[in-house]
């Protein structure tokens, strides 16, 4: 079996060596991915472009179900939760090895989340933002035995279940990162369907599969992702059968693949939102009336319709619809009003102060960043606010605006697909997540109403309870406007005919466990 996985991969780069592409190998499923991974360690990244590998390599101690955002075990068969809701035992699934051929137990998963939570840890690392946001509220995690394990929380947590499901709380090998250090990045070993075969920068990763998966072993011998950052050049190689399964289908594109009989257009909604951050601290946007003026002056339906061709709706808010149980459905989205922008810009005492815009040429969930940066500059240049753009690459751009927006440019695009409610607007939007505190509120917005509302949503356990405080929460934020509200995506895939099995998933993963090509 090894000598023929060595064939399959020695095959498969053989063909991706040529300059043009005609046909994937057999038995192979080739991926366009939108950008080069930036690591392939779950505790330290934080892109969907990244997760999309990440859920064939690892498992967590919980998964979302097919087709939901509702979690069902994993790695852990079952759990019990505590009448207070602060303590979670977990019973482990026996004889699951990591591709290393170690044990998964109860000692690797307090590895895990001790590496993320404790600081002094000798392997700590959640890249260049404490990742451990998602489990901050977990105090101890403790060997019961080999195959139990408890997590103490500090206070009751709604998310915990699912954030075990995210990418973050995927399982990693204690030996291998043990071995490769900082390394463990490019050298990924966890318990998936797939294993780890190798990466070329800027040119694909492999995996191949694993014959012992506890699931049941995949069908295909390998998954080879490729990262194409230009949409059209992906279109290119889709068409030209380079490709078996592409991500993120440009709109104008759609139409073809969907009259080709060779093609199969996948669709899903889901929890998707594209906005533009804001820099609340200095600038003109540090006034809460020009900041509405830019979502009154952006013609976000001209965006929607036109630019994106149906393929989203325009949004309201910090939260997605798709969280239907705690959306703010009585929120309506800024109307384009160029009139009443210019309005509030004169209250507002602005004096036509030129702006810097960050826009990147394309990463996870960004739909068409270019056109519709340059379509929001004309739009805001004609209330008189003239604005600069900068454009990056993507994990460029994420590492000039992560850190923060401050002395550097004075609002941003970004894209966020997540699994709770809870996870945008926390990371987001609370005093707490300044790029300084190691959060991700890269436009220093602080309201201590917005943060009083998440602080106690996170920890009510009483769901119709906690979907009153996201929507109080909703109501402020539309109003402060620390964003620019844009647009809920609905994501889309492309895949050869003969890709059977495939689907998206409202998560915005893409599962290949269960995909085959005959």
């Amino acid at each position: 079996m090894k000598s023929l996985l060595a064939a399959v991969v020695a095959g498969a780069l053989a063909v991706f060596a040529a300059p043009a592409l005609s046909q994937t190998p057999p038995n192979v499923l080739v991926i366009g991915q939108i950008a080069e991974p930036k690591s392939l360690d779950p505790h330290a990244v934080t892109a969907t472009n990244d997760f999309r590998i990440l859920v064939n390599l690892y498992d967590g101690l919980t998964r979302y179900k097919d087709g939901t955002l509702e979690v069902e075990p994993s790695l852990a068969e079952s759990w019990e939760v505590s009448e207070d809701g602060r303590t979670y035992t977990f019973r482990l699934r026996e004889g699951v090895t990591f591709h290393d051929g170690t044990p998964f137990d109860a000692e690797a998963v307090k590895f895990n989340f001790d590496r993320m939570l404790d600081e002094d840890h000798p392997h700590h690392d959640t890249g260049p933002f404490p990742l451990a946001f998602f489990f901050d509220a977990v105090d101890e995690v403790a060997v019961v035995d080999d195959h139990t394990v408890e997590f103490s929380l500090s206070e009751p947590f709604a998310p915990f279940l699912s954030n075990l499901a995210y990418p973050t709380g995927l399982i990693v090998s204690p030996t291998a990162v043990k071995e490769n250090g900082g390394e463990f990045g490019r050298n990924p070993v966890g318990t998936g369907a797939y294993r780890f075969e190798g990466w070329e920068a800027n040119a694909r990763v492999v995996l191949t599969r694993n014959p012992d998966y506890w699931d049941g072993a995949p069908a295909p011998e390998a998954l080879v992702y490729r990262p194409i950052t230009d949409a059209n050049t992906r279109v290119a190689e889709m068409l030209s059968g380079g490709l078996d399964i592409m991500v993120e289908v440009p709109p104008d594109s759609l139409a073809q693949f969907r009259d080709d009989p060779n093609f199969t257009v996948h669709e899903q909604a889901g929890p998707h939102l594209w906005f533009l951050i804001l820099n609340t601290k200095e600038g003109p946007f540090a006034d809460r009336k020009v900041r509405q003026a830019v979502n009154y002056a952006i013609d976000k339906q001209a965006i929607a319709e036109n630019l994106l061709q149906g393929t989203a709706e325009v949004a309201a808010g910090p939260v997605p619809p798709a969280f239907a149980w705690a959306y703010n459905d009585e929120l309506e989205p800024y109307p384009h009003d160029p009139e009443r922008a210019r309005q509030l810009l004169e209250e507002a005492g602005y004096d036509g102060e030129e702006l810097t815009f960050y826009v990147t040429e394309g990463g996870s969930g960004m739909l068409d960043p270019v056109a519709m940066g340059t379509a929001i500059q004309a739009d805001l240049k004609e209330v008189g606010m003239p604005v600069t753009i900068e454009t990056y690459e993507w994990n460029t751009y994420l590492a000039e605006v992560n850190p923060g927006l401050e002395g550097k440019a004075d609002m941003a695009e970004m894209a966020w697909m997540t699994n709770d409610p809870d996870t945008l607007p926390y990371l987001t939007l609370r005093s707490g997540a300044l790029p300084d505190k190691g959060g991700f509120n890269s436009g220093y917005y602080s309201n201590e109403e917005v943060d009083d509302l998440l602080e106690r949503a996170r920890v009510e356990t009483d769901s119709d309870r906690r979907a009153e405080l996201y929507r109080e929460m909703q109501a402020i934020v539309h109003e402060d406007a620390p964003w620019a509200f844009i647009a809920n995506w609905k994501q889309n895939a492309v895949t050869g005919a003969n890709v059977q099995g495939f689907a998206l998933q409202p998560s915005f993963f893409l599962m290949l466990h269960k995909v085959a090509k005959p």
